[in-house]
């Protein structure tokens, strides 16, 4: 009979990037090392000298296989593809000797490039996929930039993945929704991310400050908030908005050129890893995704006391807010709407406050504890099963 101090393995493509994922699998192995005595590694294929983004536990090992797939990110499509295969032939190989040697108990793939290969590793370990997007945007790709013969490759390999998730041990999602995405699944397990900051204070919900946290790109949906905050802005002329994302504003700051936006009250800011200290000089978050896996920026500012206001996307923000108690619901993808709530907020502070206050306490249910020790469960349940 084995003890309970498993070895785990995570595979996931990188940690050097401010990312949601990033985020999220370095609080939980540091959750997993250090609180559960957990031997834990993290395999990345991305990233030339392995640092972690967010802070990692002297207890949580890093093997950087140096594989570097997004090197093929901007080359011509058959190339890409040929590099992609010759990448993955290299990827397979060398993670199955990582895993022969290391000889996990449990091996937890974020359901990139390993998912194709993962379950035909005979290594010993239970698989446990861990998906962080919706089901329509994970192996998406982008209608509005790629021709026939794209579409129809990336159709055929988004397919492909169905039968590959029914060979894990376990299907992690993170929202009721999700779990109803994949009706031919019966190995899904619900276990929600968990709040990424441990909140010592609450904002005042005084400063005219409002906030978004994220990812320059077309899914967090920046150009809808630029357009709401062109309405917003001419109504309130001592608000400010603070953007802190990842990636590159520049089509964001020529937007705003367009919209004639006033960029004394508008910042586009570069992403920062002290999150807590800008929610709380912050008194609204908003948040104009197109789609979201979680919400983990949701959590993260209503634990802090923040009321927020969310577009109701596919998944994430439905299953945390609760339309009026702690934040406002707006219709996909209602600009002028969304621009009406927050101006409301905006100009009632006591419906900050009562909404604020209902964050906070829901907020608590993420708390890492109450997640870490769903996850162990699960391992307990795996490991049982097993025999052992």
């Amino acid at each position: 009979m084995r003890n309970d101090k498993f070895t785990i393995v995570y595979c996931t493509p990188a940690l050097y990037s401010a990312g949601g994922t990033e985020r999220v699998v370095s609080l939980k192995a540091n959750y997993f090392a250090d609180v559960l005595g957990y031997d834990v590694t993290i395999i990345v294929t991305e990233g030339k000298n392995g640092n972690s983004f967010f802070p990692l536990s002297d207890r949580v090992k890093v093997i950087n296989l140096g594989l570097n797939f997004e090197e093929i990110w901007n080359v011509p499509f058959v190339k890409k593809i040929l590099l992609y295969l010759k990448k993955q032939k290299a990827y397979r190989k060398m993670l199955r000797r990582e895993l022969l040697r290391i000889r996990p108990d449990i091996t937890i793939t974020t359901l990139r490039r390993e998912i194709n290969f993962i379950t035909d590793i005979n290594d010993g370990s239970k698989k446990i996929g861990e998906q962080h997007l919706s089901r329509s945007n994970y192996r998406g790709v982008d209608n509005r930039y790629s021709n026939f013969f794209e579409l129809s490759f990336f159709r055929w390999w988004k397919d492909r993945v169905v039968s590959s998730l029914m060979r894990l041990d376990k299907l992690v999602v993170l929202t009721d929704d999700a779990v109803s995405e994949w009706p031919e699944l019966t190995n899904i397990r619900m276990i929600p991310d968990p709040l990424a900051i441990r909140v010592r204070n609450s904002s005042s919900l005084t400063s005219k400050r409002v906030i978004t946290v994220g990812r320059y790109s077309y899914e967090k949906g920046y150009d809808l908030l630029l357009r709401i905050w062109s309405i917003v802005e001419k109504k309130c002329s001592d608000w400010q908005l603070d953007v802190f994302a990842m990636g590159d504003p520049t089509p964001y700051v020529k937007l705003m050129d367009e919209l004639s936006i006033d960029k004394k009250r508008c910042h586009l800011n570069s992403s920062i890893v002290d999150v807590e200290t800008e929610y709380l000089k912050s008194s609204i978050l908003v948040q104009p995704s197109r789609t979201e896996g979680f919400g983990l920026v949701i959590v993260e500012a209503m634990a802090c006391g923040l009321p927020v206001i969310s577009f109701d996307c596919e998944n994430g923000p439905r299953s945390i807010i609760s339309d009026g108690e702690n934040g406002f619901l707006i219709p996909p993808f209602d600009v002028e709407t969304y621009a009406e709530s927050l101006l409301r907020l905006i100009s009632d502070e006591n419906l900050r406050q009562k909404m604020g206050e209902n964050g906070k306490q829901m907020s608590m249910r993420y708390d890492i504890d109450t997640v870490g020790k769903q996850w162990q469960q699960l391992f307990e349940e795996l490991m049982q099963n097993d025999g052992v």
